[in-house]
């Protein structure tokens, strides 16, 4: 398990794009989950590589994605991969607590969330996520670049809210038709 005060954030993302390329073959996940690393991370607590912000949708799961294991991510789901005060507050948590320094808000191709906002009529608390996510794509009615710039939204609102000092925040995709990640650029 890597240290995340020893890795930066470009360390961080290299080492995020090499476990995507070994997730793209494989039938299971190469990180390591044995007994011997549950009870190093109770003794020794968690030393997560990266800050990943993703979709609460079950088809996307970082660990797999990124080839890791326990302790190596942490990971902060919510539909539509939006922003509240909860999510910032945890991205802070993993960032100043724990010295990660890089956090990647990670959308999908064929999001729920992004297809409600662009077709309107959410109700309930559901209409909270849709509305932030509206507020981002705006008439914007293809679903990958509303995903695009409902991911921007949130990278940029992490640099806009969040003053941590070596903290780097990267946008990407997650196609969930052939697995790959998308790294998107400013």
């Amino acid at each position: 398990m890597s240290n995340a005060a020893n890795l930066s954030a470009e360390e961080a993302l290299v080492k995020l794009q090499k476990g995507n390329e070994q997730y793209l073959n494989a039938s299971t996940n190469s990180g390591d989950i044995s007994p011997a690393i549950r009870k190093d991370t109770f003794e020794n607590g968690q030393h997560p590589y990266a800050i990943v912000v993703t979709c609460s949708d079950s088809r996307v799961i970082p660990e797999s994605i990124f080839s890791a294991g326990i302790g190596e991510l942490f990971v902060i789901r919510v539909a539509g991969n939006v922003l509240s005060d909860n999510q910032l507050g945890s991205v802070e948590y993993a960032a100043d607590h724990l010295g990660c320094k890089l956090v990647v808000v990670l959308g999908h191709t064929h999001c729920g969330a992004v297809g409600a906002a662009i077709g309107g009529g959410a109700h309930g608390f559901i209409k909270s996520i849709t509305d932030e996510i509206k507020s981002a794509i705006g008439d914007v009615a293809d679903d990958y670049k509303a995903c695009c710039l409902n991911v921007d939204n949130s990278v940029k609102k992490i640099e806009a809210q969040l003053n941590i000092p070596g903290l780097q925040a990267k946008g990407a995709v997650y196609h969930i038709e052939d697995g790959h990640v998308e790294f998107l650029d400013k």
